[in-house]
């Protein structure tokens, strides 16, 4: 997907989030969903992540903070997901959210926002050689349990 030149400019995510209030306001969802996803991806990248795979899984959490957020007057923090990766570091605790039995928190969030490409399952399934064939192949299950159900669009937002 090609971004609007005007978010490509975008450098904080406090200036992608002014312009995805003022792109809404004046009927523009396109470009507002274009500002989330930047502020999301600068964040991630603010972070220091070491490989690809390790950014995507830090935008992850910030895009489910997103989610979480849309709507409120205060900002959501995923205080367990955070702590969970200062112990374990980020691809492991990617790896131990999506071995449990139930899906990953946060995933209809995600959808609802039109940022499912940012769930923990799908980045799994991008980076397969850095899990377990465990987790892999649970990923895989899920992904075609909520393709089945309407739940995932595997090209919206890519």
């Amino acid at each position: 997907m090609n971004m609007d030149p005007r978010v490509a400019r975008l450098n904080t995510p406090e200036d992608c989030e002014a312009f995805a209030a003022n792109a809404s306001k004046r009927g523009r969802p396109d470009l507002a969903q274009e500002a989330r996803m930047r502020a999301i991806d600068l964040r991630a990248e603010a972070h220091g992540a070491a490989t690809d795979a390790e950014r995507e899984a830090l935008a992850a959490v910030y895009a489910y903070e997103e989610a979480r957020s849309s709507g409120k007057r205060r900002r959501f923090r995923a205080n367990r997901t955070w702590q969970m990766i200062e112990r374990h570091g980020i691809l492991a605790a990617v790896e131990r959210a999506v071995n449990r039995p139930d899906e990953t928190i946060g995933y209809t969030a995600l959808v609802e926002m039109g940022l499912e490409k940012y769930a923990f399952e799908a980045i799994v399934l991008r980076y397969p050689g850095r899990f377990t064939k465990e987790a892999v192949a649970r990923c895989a299950e899920r992904i075609a349990t909520w393709k089945g159900s309407g739940l995932y669009h595997s090209t919206r937002n890519e």
